[in-house]
This record gives structure tokens, C-alpha cells and sequence, in this order.
């Protein structure tokens, strides 16, 4: 079965370097994501994209640059991008400079739907986006941002007494034949993790209601995004999340998420979930647990890695974060 075409087209003409950087970018990808196959699989990802605003117009990296990302990111971000069908992707800004180049590398056959932007402070002036390739997946029809319904905050009932900091935002999207509804947030950090928790369970508590809603459609519900979680399974923020059903596949367990975190440090931030139990709540997907369908690909095992540049100084051209993704059968 053949595989779709992946590699983004090049921004007007990048140097030798750049060329070399993306070549060994492109094994890596290679090596750790599986291919895209036609009628086959669909491939979702998350991935909060550090800062996703302004950008250099150079193509070599300069600590005197500011801001620190330039063409030479933007393309290796789009190369990242490309290997998958739909992209939930936070910290895009009100600035949009870098994400019209990413968008550019991509090519006319990917589309953009993104949110307004949510105002500072509390909103960090950031927007949450999906990007995704037109030849495998097109929108549905329905797009909506989350705003709870007055009677539901105060404590008048469930667990929410403010809306949310950055709004979450549902997209639904065709491919193969299957309708899906993808949900991403960008969870509050706060000042101390009991900060998120209210929050994480306000949101779990609406996913498993509109599943309820929808699920005569038969539209498989799939929430994704930086949920900010530090720790796993006993975790009060981790079981806020998953309490009423979400369930994440078992292979993204234990793995890390961002540029930073230290054997024994691990945390959990991103995350994609469904409800695996339910009836008709339950994915019509096809994902086989265990079998190797999930995980996050370490960009910086192939780009600026952390014998060429610290984590932190790399984290602003690419992210502090990896993409984590699941393929779905069709």
C-alpha cells in the first residue's frame, strides 16, 4: 500500500546547511514514525509549539537573533508537521509570521483553522490551532470553542467557578470514511499544580456529557492538548483527567514530554484520550493497545541536539515540547 507524499516543500531556497540539517531530520522521522498509508490509518498528533509567534527572517541561528526561531526552524517544523494527517497545536500567538511560513513549507494541499486570540495575562495571548493535510482529512462542519453556561459556574453545579483561561476548542474532521471530533486545550499552569485540577475535571466532566450528546452520530469524541500534568496514575491532577472514562493509550505511559525533563523528573503535560467504554461513546476508530500505535517523537535526537545546543537555547527555535501522536486504523 503506498504511502502518502510527506516532505514539505522547501521556502524559497535554503542553504547547504539547513538542506543537511533537514535530510538527517527526515531519517530520524523516518526510523521512529510509521508511514502514512493511504485508506489505512490516520495519524493525530498534539504538539505545543514554544511560543509559535514572530520569527527571524535569517537562516542561520545567531545568539544575537531575536526572536530566536528563523527559517531554518520553520522548515524543520513543517517537516515534523508533515508526517501527519491533523495537528492540535498550542502557543501559536497573536503574531502569526511563524506559523504563515510553516503553513507555506506545508504547501497548498494543508488547511488551518485556529482560534482567536485569548487576551493576557491569564490567556497568554494565545490561540490554539489545527493544522492538517487536505488529501487525507477535511472539516466536518462543526467548530466551537468551549464557553460554560452561566448556570454552571459559582458552584451552582459541577466542579467549574470560572470559564477557561484559554477557551478549548472543537474541530470535527472526514477521512476514510470516519467522522471524528478533536478537542484541544491549553490547561492553565497556575501557581502550584492544585491550581489545574478544577479545571481538568471541568473539562473531563463536559467531554463525557457531549459524548453522551453525540454518540446516535457515532462520532468518535478525542480530546488532545498540553494538559500540564506533572505526574501519572495516583496523580490528583492525572485523576481529575481521567475520572470520567478518557482513557490515554497505555504506550504514551512513562514517556516523556519536553526538551527538559530528567531521569526521575518525568512529566506528563501532553496527552490524547478517548473513552474506551461506553457503547456507542466508544471509538469507532480502530486502535489496537499495545501494539506500538502511540508515542512522541524526540525531535532533538536529530535536530539540535544536546551536544550541539542546550535544551533550553533549542527549545526556542523548535519547542520544549515533542509531539506526541497516536495512529488510528480505517
Amino acid at each position: 500500500m503506498p504511502a502518502v507524499a510527506r516532505s514539505p516543500e522547501p521556502i524559497l531556497d535554503p542553504p547547504a546547511e539547513t538542506l543537511a540539517e533537514l535530510k538527517k531530520l527526515r531519517g530520524g522521522l523516518d526510523a521512529d514514525l510509521p508511514d502514512r498509508l493511504l485508506d489505512r490509518n490516520l495519524l493525530v498528533a498534539t504538539w505545543n509549539v514554544r511560543a509559535f509567534g514572530d520569527m527571524s527572517d535569517s537562516w542561520k541561528r545567531s545568539e544575537k537573533d531575536s526572536p530566536k526561531r528563523n527559517r531554518s526552524d520553520a522548515l524543520a517544523i513543517a517537516e515534523i508537521i508533515s508526517r501527519f494527517d491533523v495537528v492540535a497545536v498550542q502557543e501559536a500567538k497573536a503574531n502569526l509570521k511563524a506559523l504563515r511560513n510553516v503553513i507555506k513549507a506545508l504547501g497548498p494541499d494543508w488547511g488551518l483553522i485556529l482560534t482567536d486570540v485569548n487576551p493576557p495575562p491569564a490567556g497568554n495571548g494565545e490561540r490554539l490551532a489545527f493544522l492538517f493535510d487536505t488529501r487525507r482529512v477535511r472539516p466536518s462542519g462543526l467548530a466551537a470553542e468551549l464557553v460554560i453556561p452561566e448556570d454552571r459556574l459559582k458552584g451552582k453545579e459541577g466542579p467549574l467557578h470560572e470559564q477557561f483561561v484559554r477557551t478549548p476548542y472543537a474541530v470535527s474532521f472526514i477521512g476514510a470514511g470516519q467522522t471524528f471530533i478533536l478537542v484541544t486545550l491549553h490547561v492553565k499552569y497556575g501557581n502550584d499544580a492544585a491550581d489545574r485540577t478544577e479545571e481538568l475535571e471541568g473539562i473531563a466532566q463536559w467531554l463525557a456529557e457531549w459524548a453522551k450528546r453525540t454518540e446516535d452520530y457515532n462520532q468518535n469524541l478525542i480530546c488532545l492538548g498540553d494538559f500540564n500534568i506533572d505526574e501519572r496514575k495516583g496523580d490528583p491532577n492525572y485523576e481529575a483527567f481521567v475520572k470520567t472514562g478518557l482513557t490515554p493509550p497505555e504506550e504514551l505511559e512513562g514517556l516523556t514530554r519536553t526538551v527538559s525533563d530528567q531521569p526521575g523528573k518525568p512529566h506528563y503535560y501532553d496527552q490524547i484520550a478517548w473513552f474506551t467504554s461506553g457503547g456507542k461513546r466508544r471509538l469507532t476508530l480502530d486502535f489496537e493497545p499495545g501494539a506500538g500505535h502511540a508515542g512522541r517523537f524526540e525531535w532533538n535526537k536529530y535536530l539540535l541536539t544536546k551536544d550541539e545546543m542546550p535544551a533550553l537555547q533549542a527549545s526556542w527555535h523548535i519547542s520544549d515540547h515533542y509531539p506526541v501522536w497516536v495512529e488510528f486504523g480505517t
